[in-house]
């Protein structure tokens, strides 16, 4: 592992990289840290960093008193510029898709969601937490926001049942012109974690989205909270 224009741990995070796409599936157990570096002729601390590094890109998750073992990030890589329907992701992916409503109530906007989504403070909005899990696995919690003027009658019981875009087509007529989405990572929250099933502080990724429909208007506003070891996303850019 000799290669001065990269740290030791950089290399290191390169050869187990490598090893995990093709010597290893999804939820394998790594050697130790000890064996690791014996394997590797390094320091535990180098390979510490390294598995830090790897926890980090979620390519690797840890289970206290178990070990290291092998995400299924590979198998899971979302290409952005095609559906953005949590459903239809999963079954791209050979997964199966569902959903547990955690909670879902008609609450009064305040000033930060009445500007995300374009109503007067004050305004009745449909505030629903979802769970979504793709084979029975916890992947990502969504906190969702509907203007109820726009879906006034929708039940829990309605989205048990059906997508929440079909819903929206099928049953009131919306239909979608776009979807705007953010990203970006942080650490779970103790809360949160509880719900995806992983460690307190664990790597996370955020998605912010805003769903527009043909008139313009703003009919969804979501913050979702996703698995880091789960979730990997692509953007493919076409030159003109």
């Amino acid at each position: 592992m000799e290669n001065k224009k990269q740290p030791l741990y950089g290399q290191l995070v390169d050869e187990l990289k490598e090893s995990i796409e093709k010597e290893h599936q999804a939820h394998d157990l790594l050697p130790s840290e000890r064996e690791l570096a014996e394997i590797h002729g390094v320091s535990r601390t180098t390979v510490r960093l390294a598995l830090q590094e790897l926890e980090n890109l979620g390519f690797i998750y840890k289970k206290h008193g178990k070990g290291t073992f092998v995400s299924g990030v590979s198998n899971s890589i979302l290409n952005l510029t095609g559906a953005y329907s949590f459903t239809e992701q999963m079954k791209s992916l050979g997964k199966e898709p569902s959903t547990k409503i955690l909670e879902f109530l008609v609450v009064e906007s305040n000033n930060y969601l009445s500007e995300q989504l374009g109503v007067h403070k004050g305004s009745q909005l449909i505030k629903m937490k979802r769970l979504r899990l793709a084979d029975g696995e916890p992947m990502m919690l969504e906190r969702t926001y509907l203007p109820y003027k726009r879906f006034e009658g929708l039940t829990s019981e309605m989205l048990e049942d059906k997508p929440m875009y079909d819903v929206f087509y099928d049953t009131y007529n919306q239909r979608i012109k776009y979807a705007e989405e953010e990203f970006y990572a942080s650490f779970v929250s103790d809360k949160d974690a509880e719900y995806i099933e992983v460690p307190i502080g664990s790597a996370a990724l955020n998605l912010v989205r805003k769903t527009v429909n043909q008139e313009n208007e703003i009919i969804e506003y979501t913050l979702s909270v996703a698995r880091a070891d789960q979730f990997r996303y692509k953007v493919l850019h076409h030159k003109n």
